[in-house]
């Protein structure tokens, strides 16, 4: 078996490399990742430099890893800014780095992509191996893997290879019939907060609409961009991470993976308009909250778009698991689970690897406590 490493995913045929992805997991697909690519998103003056890992058998694709050359540690969603400061300080540079992740996606999913997830066992070495030439080659301090599913994970552990764990928060469908019948697990006064919630964002003029697959339009995607860009400009005072040209792009060739939840408010004229909104990405199992935007603030309106209409969405679909994505301990109120999260860390210089090591022993003791407590705070009744 050989080891490549491409600078574009259209250096690969898309039927080839989709035939490795399965059904589920939608992110690692050739479009995705086409997408980000093609708009801009992911390449060198981005910080986002396309460095996909391939294994092939002759001419045959058997692996492959999504992977990226970074220039920096934004998008990632595992942080490592001390890191690179430590680096600094020292004079080393921590940057470039190689990274296998889907750029500004912190969602859990297989990162080596294999058909029918079998895995010969002679092809982790195999990768190991390449990644480590390829570091030392090109001057990286190191690979990085973010976000694989847990086997994957414990599969690219060795000696040299560090864990680190995070801590997410997912919403789990227990075969409810009904938001109703979700609120009825709950705490007495958790169900009510909820419901007042709800009700504060009716009572202020709202209703909800939801678009998905071929009902969505390019004027649809759009307005999103539209919301999104508006939102990061207040926040941060950039557009975004992502393009307008992406998010069309999306709707052209990902829509059936796509859910867009809108709240619309009525005015004195009683007309409605549409004031915010959420782009979810689904698969057969999982719902997955990725993108918000707005043009106004309303109390509880972000909560409303991306967590109890993504529930409704999940229940009235059957869908197993809400990826509500990075952070928030509001979610636990709102019946959103501590789920532990893993990355993996290779680093070149010897130096560096005791103290990491170190710090990430210790962190992962706190995580765990933390996802401990976090679950004796969840609102279900005991």
């Amino acid at each position: 078996m050989e080891v490549r490493f491409i600078k574009s995913i259209h250096q690969v045929d898309p039927q080839q490399w989709n035939r490795l992805c399965g059904e589920d997991y939608p992110f690692v697909r050739h479009q995705f990742l086409a997408a980000l690519e093609d708009t801009g998103c992911t390449t060198v003056e981005s910080g986002w430099q396309v460095a996909h890992l391939l294994v092939y058998s002759g001419q045959h694709l058997v692996a492959a890893m999504p992977g990226y050359v970074k220039t920096h540690s934004y998008g990632e969603y595992v942080f490592d800014w001390a890191w690179a400061d430590a680096y600094r300080r020292y004079g080393f540079s921590y940057y470039p780095k190689w990274i296998s992740a889907i750029p500004f996606t912190p969602c859990t999913g297989p990162r080596l992509l294999v058909h029918d997830e079998h895995i010969p066992p002679e092809l982790i070495p195999l990768i190991a191996s390449a990644l480590q030439q390829e570091c030392e080659r090109n001057a990286y301090s190191g690979w990085h893997c973010l976000f694989p599913i847990a086997t994957q994970h414990e599969l690219l552990l060795s000696p040299l290879v560090m864990q680190r764990l995070g801590c997410q928060f997912h919403w789990f469908n227990t075969g409810y019939k009904s938001f109703e019948d979700f609120l009825a697990r709950m705490a007495s006064r958790k169900r009510k907060n909820i419901i007042k919630e709800r009700r504060q964002v009716r009572d202020q003029g709202f209703e909800f609409a939801v678009k998905e697959g071929d009902q969505l339009e390019r004027a649809d995607m759009d307005l999103f961009y539209a919301l999104y860009r508006n939102t990061y400009l207040k926040r941060s005072g950039h557009e975004g991470y992502l393009s307008q040209a992406f998010f069309q792009r999306l709707g052209d060739v990902f829509a059936e993976n796509l859910v867009l939840i809108c709240a619309l408010k009525h005015d004195v004229q009683g007309q409605k308009t549409i004031v915010a909104a959420a782009l979810f990405v689904r698969d057969n199992q999982t719902l997955y909250g990725r993108y918000w935007g707005c043009f106004e603030e309303y109390q509880f309106l972000h909560f409303e778009t991306c967590y109890y209409q993504g529930i409704d969405y999940a229940i009235a679909n059957n869908v197993q698991r809400f990826d509500g994505g990075a952070q928030g301990e509001h979610k636990i109120a709102r019946g959103f689970e501590p789920v532990i999260t893993y990355s993996n860390h290779y680093l070149i210089a010897e130096e560096f690897r005791p103290a990491i090591g170190r710090f990430l022993q210790e962190e992962a003791e706190h995580i765990q406590q933390y996802a401990a407590e976090a679950r004796t705070l969840l609102p279900f009744n005991k």
